[in-house]
């Protein structure tokens, strides 16, 4: 995941910051860089609409891009099943090194760890001859420890229930400890065998690698006792014996710590300080292991890659960016507070759209977009400037939407009424979500200052609910602490906006354009652009 590169817009987005995002991700794509494009908010209608008429799925909602443990490198580690004997358990663990393995279930989820310390503190403590009933360990697994040979299995998955013993002293003196279902581990002696199968024992072990005779063999069958040999000598296979128990009997079961692949890497490293294990599982979203981390792999931390576009200011971008590294910004707007560490690729024009500059990259590069970022950069650039109605068109984003709308194959005239007929309708959406669809923070001469905006053709049907979203900007006023709320409701077709404004400093509004303000409004003919014509006579007045 090191290598992707993130490409987001502002909070709140519109049909420009999402299209810019989605096309400027396809131009990096087809130079070679693995770049994601990402949105900070829900789509406004408008928006909805565009991607849906040219068939373009939205990108992820991405809420910060603070560093997580997708970000690093971590170790990639085989999970073990409970039924995992703890002899194979070792050699996994002393094979790669580590000090841990989680113990998955059979859909892969994490239900374990096994580590070295459970496996020896098993092995040195006092034996429990009842070890191999208590565990449930199972033939397959007695036969992988021992390096075993089944020469009879009494059941196609033997359960043993009894202890396990060595045959080592007279026959008769077998029968005096010996007990029904017990596990033996004998040598080639016949006297001894047949005292084994006469107390029914659940399984004999035959060591040295010796030949079993025939008749054992069927008097094996006839008392249901399994017979395998194996070639070690019987001390040594009494002492791997007890490595044939499943690591489910021994791993750590309850307060099993493990992080998520999307934990953010301060909170790992807060909970690292408070404990002391070697390493911990990381699982995904379904509780399935992907990895270990340790401590090391924060030490050696990569920061998400970011590009921002259709912005540049930190109160509108995304969470955690001080935490990013931001490799190129492409904006049209008044250069901000964002800040780096070295020289980035920096290119802000005055232009009426960010996508008019994504555009010019494609061509500037000898690089066709595809018909449908085509579209999408079509409908930005007719969004932004409300087909050139705006102030802030230029003569290059006419050219760009010429150029583009002929690789899309729409008519920009009749593309456009479509588009904002559907952008226009408010019906359904709260006054929240009106108030914030395309909500931008400013930060003039110490006055923080909110500025939304709604463009209609029907500037009528936005008085039923004007009320309700006056309310809405008085609370998000008071709630977060703004001095000035500004919410423009634009009439398309009459090319003017109302400018409705609560907070203490409705003043600033009345001196920036010398109007008087009824009620906490005004109609003023002619506005159309926040960023050309409401933010700059804003910071004129705030800074005379």
């Amino acid at each position: 995941m090191n290598d992707v590169v993130y490409i987001t817009g502002h909070k709140n987005p519109d049909t420009d910051s999402i299209c810019s995002s989605i096309a400027y991700a396809e131009f990096k794509n087809k130079m070679g860089v693995n770049a994601i494009p990402i949105r900070l908010g829900n789509l406004n209608r408008e928006t909805k609409f565009v991607l849906d008429y040219f068939e373009v799925k939205p990108q992820k909602l991405v809420e910060n891009v603070k560093a997580q443990i997708s970000d690093l490198n971590i170790d990639s580690v085989n999970p073990i099943s409970p039924e995992t004997s703890l002899k194979t358990a070792w050699a996994m663990i002393s094979k790669n090194s580590v000090k841990t393995l989680p113990v998955v279930d059979d859909d892969d989820k994490l239900i374990g760890i096994a580590s070295q310390s459970n496996i020896t503190s098993c092995y040195m403590d006092i034996w429990d001859a009842n070890v191999i009933e208590k565990s449930g360990t199972t033939l397959e697994n007695i036969l992988d420890t021992l390096s075993a040979k089944c020469i009879y299995a009494a059941e196609e998955n033997p359960k043993f229930n009894g202890k396990v013993i060595v045959a080592a002293m007279q026959p008769e003196s077998i029968g005096e400890i010996l007990e029904k279902e017990d596990i033996v581990l004998c040598g080639d002696r016949l006297d001894a065998q047949n005292v084994i199968l006469n107390s029914r024992a659940s399984l004999m072990i035959i060591t040295g690698n010796h030949e079993v005779d025939e008749n054992i063999i069927k008097k094996a069958k006839e008392v249901n006792c399994s017979i395998i040999i194996t070639p070690f000598d019987t001390f040594t296979a009494s002492r791997l014996i007890p490595q044939s128990i499943p690591v489910g009997y021994v791993m750590k079961k309850d307060d099993i710590l493990s992080f998520k692949i999307y934990d953010f890497i301060d909170d790992v490293r807060d909970v690292m300080l408070k404990t002391r294990y070697r390493s911990y599982p990381v699982v995904d979203s379904e509780n399935k292991v992907i990895g270990n981390i340790s401590r090391y792999h924060l030490i050696s931390q990569n920061k998400k890659k970011v590009i921002l576009v259709d912005h540049n200011e930190r109160s509108q971008s995304v969470r955690g960016l001080e935490d990013a590294e931001i490799l190129e910004i492409l904006d049209h707007h008044k250069i901000g507070d964002v800040q780096t560490g070295s020289p980035i690729y920096f290119r802000n024009e005055p232009v009426g759209c960010t996508a008019t500059i994504v555009a010019s990259r494609f061509f500037e590069n000898g690089i066709r977009p595809s018909q449908k970022i085509a579209g999408l950069l079509c409908a930005a650039i007719i969004s932004d400037t409300l087909l050139f109605r705006s102030p802030t068109s230029t003569d290059l984003d006419k050219l760009m939407l010429k150029r583009l709308s002929a690789i899309a194959g729409i008519d920009p005239e009749v593309f456009s009424k479509q588009m904002f007929k559907a952008a226009s309708s408010l019906e359904g959406e709260t006054p929240d979500e009106i108030l914030n669809q395309d909500f931008k923070i400013f930060n003039i001469s110490n006055t923080k200052i909110g500025v939304g905006q709604v463009s209609t053709t029907d500037a009528e049907g936005f008085k039923t609910i004007r009320s309700d979203v006056v309310a809405s900007m008085e609370s998000k006023c008071k709630d977060e602490n703004f001095d000035l709320i500004i919410f423009m409701v634009t009439n398309i077709l009459k090319s003017g906006s109302e400018l409705i404004v609560v907070g203490e400093h409705q003043d600033i509004v009345s001196k920036a354009f010398g109007i008087n303000l009824n009620d906490g409004s005004a109609y003023i003919p002619g506005i159309l652009s926040r960023k050309k014509q409401v933010i700059p006579p804003l910071t004129a007045a705030l800074s005379s």
